[in-house]
């Protein structure tokens, strides 16, 4: 399967999901989207690999959802459609069957974020930067980001952070528990190595079941979550505080917001 924004490489029972949009910061237009669709849900079917790692080429993992793709005239982004590719994209992420490890490095960002929160287990450089900032453009967590948030620290906390949309490091993350692992300047990779080897080297079947297990009994919520999710979006982006906060990202400048 060939792809232009993502690359996966297997070797054995372990396999590398990189993003690859470094121009970009990683950030997810409709082709990564896409593409991201299409190799979890073939990914969904592999019978080898039992460990993948998801990492950004470049300067970050992601910067998110490609803001400026958003006021592109010459190509509007069809929300509805990057909905649809949402959608495909958790689901099959959530019931991969085998251990995912989400190696963070520089930033991870709005529906980058999420993507990592996604992961069973969470390793970020010391120096990474860590948001769930949906609210600073007007918008709410897409990409399951809801989900993952209160599966990791609860309701209440979620909602807080969410609304709040400050950027974490790496220590705040884990300490509020958003992330599991906070690795020494440029060991991300290695530790996430580390990690790997220590899964292939357990009865790592076993893992996988009680992932299975557990996944399986969330996975109702978790579609109710994206349906809310779609219909949420969709509402936001026709609202003038998301066009002025947008506008106001592109600009380098405050956003100005008037609650409508």
């Amino acid at each position: 399967m060939e792809f232009t924004t993502i690359a996966l490489e297997k070797l054995e029972r372990r396999a590398t999901l990189t993003l690859n949009r470094p121009q970009a910061m990683n950030a997810m237009d409709d082709v990564m989207m896409r593409e991201l669709a299409e190799c979890f849900e073939a990914l969904q079917q592999e019978q080898e690999i039992q460990v993948l790692v998801i990492r950004g080429e470049g300067k970050v993992f992601s910067a998110g959802g490609d803001i400026k793709a958003m006021i592109d005239p010459n190509k509007p982004l069809d929300i509805n459609e990057a909905m649809v590719y949402l959608t495909r994209i958790v689901k099959a992420y959530y019931q991969l069957p085998m251990l995912v490890i989400a190696a963070v490095h520089g930033a991870s960002a709005g529906l980058g974020f999420s993507l990592a929160l996604g992961a069973d287990i969470v390793v970020a450089c010391e120096n990474s930067k860590l948001a769930m900032n949906f609210i600073g453009i007007g918008l709410i967590p897409d990409g399951g980001g809801h989900f993952f948030m209160k599966e990791r620290v609860g309701n209440v906390k979620a909602k807080q952070l969410i609304w709040e949309g400050k950027v974490l490091s790496a220590k705040e993350a884990q300490e509020t528990g958003l992330i599991d692992y906070v690795a020494p300047g440029g060991t991300v990779f290695a530790m996430a190595d580390q990690l790997v080897g220590k899964m292939l080297a357990s009865p790592i079947v076993s893992m996988i079941t009680t992932k299975k297990i557990l996944h399986a009994q969330n996975l109702p919520q978790l579609e109710r979550i994206l349906e809310m999710e779609a219909e949420g979006q969709s509402a936001m982006r026709k609202t003038a505080d998301h066009l002025e906060g947008v506008h106001a990202f592109v600009e380098k400048r405050m956003p100005v917001f008037a609650g409508k």
